[in-house]
């Protein structure tokens, strides 16, 4: 006599081989919601003004380094305040490839993150000696490495920084427009690439090293390779959105690259809005995006409604406005649980 069971799980290293399950027919209908959405932000250059195609842009630089820090921290379990070190990579590696290397600066734009990743692989060698808080103070540090490298470049504008002239001679319209639709562009594939890795055995793998390195490496899962692999990807997707930001400000400094105030902003976006999950980010980004755009003339007061926006959500809702949400209403834009079906076998 058998029986059988399911059992429903999230990234649980106990289950190697459960195979992830969606509704019948939501992966073809996320599939058709994604395509209309990236076709309507797509239309905006044809019927939205500059401001609003700035504003865009900068969201969605803002959703790439959300979705890539919560890669890191709310599914890899690496906590970091260092990841600013990648933004500010990808910007000078921008300003060197299109002013002095004369590269179009959209290519330089993926290049950047190759760059940013390719330094971010001998600085994770020292990182991961480093446990816990420890970690997060080393990102922090190589960060600060960085800025003063660059810093200390003449040819870079030093301290002052300097500005991107690769687009002299170009219209301004033809310039945001093409910015705007690689932002955009980019957005979308950073989630959905986190999407698919997560739907696949490394992203199982993955959220079992977060929560137990010791249970994962008893499970045949490779912790530090897979540490290592999020890592990189983490500083890749932080390079790209670090070009694309000074791709639209065409100015650049070490502050405004390598400086800490970036770390509190991605780190309340992620936690305001649902920390390992694919949809907290995209609404925390949202979130912030209105409050700074809204109290942003109002001087110091821009910061106490950060403030008390982030006081009020962890309060209320621990697990971030899209995690409370979805418990409460059962809602999975990005749906990445699986369900075991194990076959019990009596007598």
């Amino acid at each position: 006599m058998s029986t059988s069971s399911s059992l429903e799980i999230a990234g649980d290293a106990a289950a190697p081989a459960a195979a992830p399950m969606l509704a019948p027919g939501a992966g073809k209908l996320l599939l058709a919601c994604s395509f209309i959405l990236f076709a309507v932000f797509a239309s905006l250059p044809l019927w939205g003004g500059s401001a609003l195609l700035r504003q865009v842009t900068e969201l969605a630089c803002l959703i790439i380094m959300a979705q890539m820090w919560n890669l890191l921290s709310g599914y890899g379990g690496l906590t970091s305040i260092g990841q600013q070190g990648y933004i500010g990579v990808g910007g000078y590696t921008l300003i060197v490839l299109a002013n002095f290397a004369g590269l179009n600066p959209f290519l330089c734009v993926p290049l950047a993150g190759l760059l940013a990743a390719a330094i971010a692989l001998p600085a994770s060698r020292l990182l991961f000696r480093l446990q816990g808080g420890y970690f997060a103070i080393g990102t922090w540090a190589v960060a600060e490495i960085l800025r003063l490298l660059v810093a200390n470049q003449a040819v870079l504008g030093g301290g002052s920084g300097t500005s991107l002239t690769a687009f002299r001679g170009v219209p301004r319209a033809v310039r945001e427009s093409a910015t705007y639709w690689l932002a955009i562009t980019l957005a979308f594939a950073a989630v959905a690439l986190i999407y698919l890795l997560l739907r696949s055995r490394y992203g199982l793998a993955l959220t079992a090293v977060r929560d137990s390195e010791v249970a994962s490496e008893s499970q045949g899962v490779h912790v530090a390779r897979m540490k290592l692999a999020v890592y990189l990807l983490s500083a890749f997707g932080f390079g790209i959105a670090g070009a694309l930001f000074f791709l639209l400000s065409l100015r650049i400094s070490p502050d405004s690259a390598f400086g800490v105030q970036w770390t509190p902003v991605i780190v309340f976006i992620v936690i305001i809005g649902g920390i390992g999950t694919i949809e907290g980010p995209i609404v925390g980004a949202v979130l912030y995006f209105l409050v700074s755009k809204y109290f942003s003339d109002y001087g110091t007061w821009y910061m106490v409604a950060l403030g008390l926006t982030a006081i009020v959500v962890t309060i209320r809702y621990p697990r971030g406005l899209w995690g409370w949400a979805s418990d409460r209403y059962g809602i999975r834009l990005f749906p990445i649980q699986r369900r075991l079906h194990a076959a019990l076998l009596d007598g």
